[in-house]
């Protein structure tokens, strides 16, 4: 272990560990409800989360901290202040199904339409950034956030300093397919044209959120995914503390893979070519179980062996909409997550 041991230890003390059988601080037994927490970002961790607040009132969203497009990046230069628009996200998906809770999500993801400076920015990015400056802390304030939206769980940075993605690109340059160059910027390795080949973080071995690496170690499950693989669901395993908390932790993790490759980012990925790529970001990374669409893995076997690497289980399941998006159906995926969680966890059946 890193020197970095020391400090999860501590976390662990001030955080009381589970025992033998598998329960949590609470004393957890059968019956009980599974404390999860759910890494990611964007369209991705929304639709994780959308699912997951359907089967367990314990809830915790740890979102990534790189985003500098659109009006988070506008935000971020201007005021110095985290990209707050991943974030908005989350807190949407996790509103509630009342009226209260859908005028909320509508109203924090509301875009202004102008000709001005309001043009294309976010009322929830407004609202969020405004108590930061108000409380002077991001976890506060989420916080604060939360409660008003009437939110079924907790949305936490994954670092309290904003990040910088620079990623390897081979072929970014048509003219030279063969040279790899560094491509900075969220939004830009996102829609990159050539093959990532892997992705940093600036600065480099950032400091975790404190919280988020408590709520890690503390939780019943831990699902990374599904969401932008090398910008939103890799950058959680580039934050040391917290990559050290997702090796340490006692909990169950859950891999979940996209529907399909992403343009640009992911073109022509294989489900396996992406759990191969996780494990050259996080070779010592443990997983208990892979979930992927069963109509998107097309060689299961190859899958399987990938998911060996992680000494974890694949479990296919239909979790797509029936329109042909690929997009994932918040109740097929909230049913797998349950299946998976009652057949793999140590203490269920959880209800």
């Amino acid at each position: 272990m890193t020197a970095r041991t020391p400090r999860l230890s501590r976390l662990r003390r001030l955080t009381p560990g589970r025992g033998e059988d598998g329960a949590g601080r609470s004393g957890r037994r059968r019956g009980a409800t599974p404390k999860v927490v759910a890494l990611g970002g964007g369209q991705g961790l929304s639709a994780s989360l959308a699912a997951l607040r359907r089967i367990t009132g314990d809830l915790t969203a740890v979102v990534t901290v790189a985003d500098d497009g659109g009006s988070s990046g506008r935000l971020r230069e201007e005021l110095d202040v985290l990209p707050p628009g991943d974030l908005r996200k989350a807190l949407a998906a996790l509103c509630g199904d009342d009226d209260w809770g859908q005028t909320w999500a509508r109203v924090i993801q509301h875009r202004f339409q102008s000709e001005g400076d309001l043009h294309g920015h976010a009322v929830g990015n407004l609202l969020i950034v405004a108590l930061w400056e108000q409380l002077g802390d991001p976890v506060q304030a989420l916080d604060l956030v939360g409660r008003l939206l009437g939110a079924h769980g907790r949305v936490l940075p994954m670092s309290a300093v904003p990040l910088e993605l620079q990623a390897l690109v081979r072929g970014h340059d048509p003219d030279r397919p063969e040279d790899v160059d560094t491509v900075r910027g969220q939004a830009t390795v996102a829609l990159t044209p050539g093959e990532v080949l892997s992705v940093q973080v600036v600065p480099s071995a950032p400091p975790a959120v404190p919280e988020a690496v408590a709520a890690v170690l503390d939780a019943d499950w831990v699902v990374l995914g599904p969401g932008s693989w090398f910008s939103s669901v890799i950058p959680h395993l580039l934050v040391p503390e917290l990559l050290d908390a997702l090796m340490e932790t006692k909990a169950r993790r859950v891999l979940s893979l996209n529907l399909a490759p992403q343009p640009g980012e992911t073109e022509g990925f294989s489900p396996q070519r992406h759990l191969e790529v996780l494990a050259r970001h996080a070779p010592k990374l443990a997983l208990d179980v892979v979930l992927a669409d069963e109509a998107a893995v097309p060689d299961r076997e190859s899958l399987a062996d990938a998911a060996k690497r992680f000494g974890a289980a694949v479990e296919l399941a239909p979790v797509a909409r029936q329109d042909g998006s690929p997009k994932h159906d918040p109740e097929l995926l909230a049913a797998a997550y349950d299946r998976i969680f009652r057949m793999h966890g140590r203490i269920g059946p959880w209800r």
